[in-house]
């Protein structure tokens, strides 16, 4: 596209947390902005609805409603759809606009998404998160890769997005993410299984204490809660992230039994999130404690057996 970036439409896929930000700082600098999200069809419609009032979104009615009218789509669902995303968007993607998968989906994944897009006329990047976006909003460490990364970068600093060309070839910005992400979502899911062990046994001091001997540059109180949080928040979308993960590391021949049990962990956490275990999402209960005694607590006393 020819276009001034400042003048391109914006269509979001998915309208959740990340969604949701990045309409926020694309509406402060007066772009167009439109977003489709399965749930606006469903019970959780309404504080969607009212946050794309609030900021001046348009809501499309479909993927394909989405794509006709937007000269760069960023996709950020769920793993798992990464690739459906992809074909529903495909049929209708203008010609020459750019398609930017965000999602955190294996390399072969993403080379699926690739051909659906380029395919239908599109231009389809890449893009891996490299960390959480919330503290960083649209400023998150981005990676682009594929054929159309190097492109698409200098207008995606123009939109104020932080990002840098990771390579040519399609997957290597996602093998990045994906392979850090075997440790970050490890550690997570070990800190919620040790640490409510070591709660349950009555020696977290003593395990907190030996951790910060061997990692003296990690606060471990503070990096515990804040892993109970992320988890508890987000362990569905994280779990499904790790399954992806798990299929990266398939994809060489590695059987993924760390990922694996990661994503058993985060889901597990995320059932009991579900079921109200941590309070109702929304409110300042839920996976907000500063201390993350008090969500392996509650762990813990749905571990014990009914008399």
């Amino acid at each position: 596209m020819s276009m001034a970036s400042n003048r391109w439409h914006v269509g979001l896929v998915g309208y959740g947390e990340v969604g949701r930000i990045l309409a926020e700082d694309l509406r402060k600098q007066d772009l167009k902005v439109s977003a489709y999200d399965i749930k606006l069809g469903g019970d959780q419609a309404g504080p969607l609805r009212d946050h794309a009032a609030s900021f001046g979104v348009a809501l499309a009615s479909s993927h394909a409603d989405l794509a006709a009218q937007s000269d760069l789509i960023v996709s950020a669902v769920t793993a798992s759809q990464a690739v459906p995303v992809a074909a529903a968007c495909a049929p209708a993607v203008k010609k020459g606009a750019w398609f930017l998968d965000f999602n955190s989906a294996s390399p072969g994944a993403k080379r699926r998404a690739a051909a659906l897009i380029d395919d239908a006329g599109g231009r389809y990047v890449e893009g891996a998160v490299m960390t959480s976006v919330p503290p960083y909003r649209i400023k998150v460490p981005l990676l682009l890769g594929g054929g159309g990364a190097r492109g698409l970068a200098p207008p995606r600093v123009e939109l104020g997005f932080n990002a840098k060309v990771a390579s040519d070839e399609l997957g290597v910005a996602s093998a990045v993410k994906m392979c850090r992400s075997v440790m970050i979502k490890g550690l997570e899911a070990m800190v919620i299984e040790g640490f409510t062990t070591a709660r349950a046994y009555g020696v977290e001091d003593a395990v907190l204490a030996s951790l910060a001997e061997t990692f003296p540059g990690i606060d471990w109180e503070k990096q515990g809660a804040y892993f109970f949080q992320r988890v508890i928040e987000h362990g569905r979308r994280r779990s499904e992230e790790v399954r992806e993960v798990a299929e990266t590391v398939r994809e060489i021949g590695l059987t993924p039994w760390s990922a694996q049990g990661t994503a058993e962990r985060q889901s597990w956490v995320a059932d009991l999130a579900d079921d109200g275990l941590f309070g109702s999402k929304g409110t300042k209960e839920f996976a907000r404690s500063p201390d993350w005694r008090a969500e392996a607590d509650r762990i813990l006393a749905r571990l014990k057996p009914k008399d």
